[in-house]
């Protein structure tokens, strides 16, 4: 599955919206411009179906066309303000966004009132499709490529059946857990509040599976392991597809990458059973690199990727892989990504769609000690662009990085920005919110101690790529 073409379609009454006041409403309103009492309670109990399949039993066959008419035109006046929606309907769409998805919605309702719903209650939906039944549902699910349909009637499963998708069921609607199942659904929920976690454990599941397959057909691999969350995982995962034998971790030793990361990485891939590689690079003899304009990462990763490629053949693996997710591909500002497909390294992670959060949760669920370890970008990216890398620099900025550590035990998220002369301290929000004027002069003094000339605590906390909001003209670079 593509990890950009992620498309859910959802039913809509009794699955996202609670239909029952503004349909019985409606319904009265009809009844008593054409003197007949219809029996409002039973005709609500399993919303769903066309109206006319409604109207039929209680109007003369030929009067059920014009009274349905009718009851479109009463509807906006009678069920639109007193309509609200189910429990998780909002949470339930805001799950599709977080997977970058889009959200289809599908339904048996007249598409003008099903609009004056979604704008009301503001659901988050793209595109609308009204009028449609059964499995005449499955013609806009297969047009948008939808690989799940939520409903809650026997009839929306038939729809996702015979669209190929996914159909999950929610019990808020008059159809029963026994009923829904028999119908063919592949999952039944209570209601919508327990479909993001279903979500999220669904893509999960798909993404691992792209995974895996995709490794198996590689054959071999080398890593570009930097002891990082993600570099981690693909090396897991390439031993659990492939074998230890045919996988081999590659980390690269240069003035750029922290003394504090060898070890472990060095462990981590040890515990997995795999060859270990430790060739020097040579980043710094690249003038782009040392220069340190918005492109610095292009040469870092040609210099990585050209010296992988040639250690690959030597030790008869197939490929070079990076540990590139699906979310680093969707920042946007990223010409190390470039680099390194431009002489040939793969993307496992990234081509799988699997996002940061999947790592973190997948290696969480296999025992891994990176699930939770937190980002640990080059020193090199501590240095504002424009100010050239150096040795000195990077080794004045792990100097000082590891004096804050000390002082902040249990900080997950930190760093000391290069701006020259004068140092920039992040830290993460949380903690930062608790900082007292005596520790804040200690931080200012251990990074004075390092070797900077000045030293300030940056109010706004950590952000990743900070150094990225300095950067005039970004789109110079990608």
């Amino acid at each position: 599955m593509p990890h950009d073409g992620l498309v859910i379609g959802f039913d809509l009454d009794m699955t996202l919206i609670d239909t029952v006041p503004g349909f019985s409403a409606t319904l009265a309103a009809l009844g008593a411009e054409l003197g007949v009492d219809f029996p409002v309670a039973e005709m609500t109990a399993r919303l769903g179906p066309p109206l006319d399949h409604l109207l039929i039993e209680h109007l003369p066959e030929s009067d059920v066309a014009a009274a349905g008419d009718r009851f479109r035109a009463l509807y906006p006046d009678h069920a639109i303000t007193s309509v609200g929606v189910l429990p998780g309907a909002h949470e339930a769409l805001a799950a599709v966004r977080r997977h970058h998805g889009r959200v289809l919605l599908v339904t048996g309702k007249f598409p003008a009132n099903a609009r004056r719903h979604v704008e009301h209650l503001g659901l988050d939906v793209d595109r609308v499709e009204g009028w449609v039944w059964g499995a005449g549902k499955a013609a806009a699910l297969r047009q948008e490529n939808a690989t799940v349909y939520v409903g809650d009637h026997v009839h929306d499963v038939e729809g996702a059946l015979a669209a190929g998708a996914v159909s999950v069921s929610v019990l808020t609607g008059g159809c029963t857990r026994d009923e829904l199942l028999a119908a063919g659904t592949h999952v039944v929920l209570d209601d919508l509040t327990h479909f993001p976690a279903w979500l999220d454990a669904h893509l999960l599941d798909l993404r691992l599976e792209v995974l895996a397959r995709d490794l198996r057909a590689r054959g071999s691999l080398l890593v570009a392991f930097s002891g990082g969350a993600d570099s981690a995982f693909l090396l897991a995962a390439a031993v659990r597809a492939l074998g230890a034998d045919q996988v081999a971790a590659a980390t690269a030793y240069s003035d750029s990458l922290p003394l504090v990361e060898r070890d472990p990485a060095r462990d981590f891939a040890a515990e997995l059973g795999v060859r270990v590689l430790t060739p020097t690079t040579h980043e710094m003899d690249r003038e782009g690199y040392r220069a340190n304009a918005g492109d610095r990462c292009y040469f870092c990763k040609a210099e990585l990727i050209e010296v992988l490629t040639p250690l690959a053949s030597e030790h008869g693996l197939a490929h070079v892989a990076t540990g590139t997710n699906a979310d680093d591909a969707r920042a946007g500002f990223r010409p190390g990504i470039r680099a390194a497909g431009e002489r040939g390294a793969i993307t496992p992670l990234l081509d799988a769609g699997i996002t940061k959060e999947q790592v973190r949760a997948a290696s969480r669920a296999w025992g891994l000690p990176t699930w939770d370890k937190p980002a640990a970008a080059c020193l090199s990216s501590r240095v504002a662009y424009g100010v050239e890398v150096t040795p000195h620099r990077l080794a004045r900025v792990e100097r000082a990085e590891h004096a804050v550590r000390d002082l902040l035990p249990g900080v997950r998220d930190l760093r000391v920005r290069d701006l020259g002369e004068s140092a920039s301290i992040e830290i993460d929000p949380a903690a930062l919110a608790g900082l007292d004027a005596a520790t804040q002069g200690a931080l200012h003094a251990a990074v004075l101690e390092a070797g900077f000339a000045e030293a300030a605590v940056d109010p706004r906390g950590f952000r990743s790529g900070s150094m990225n909001e300095r950067l005039p003209d970004p789109d110079r670079y990608r």
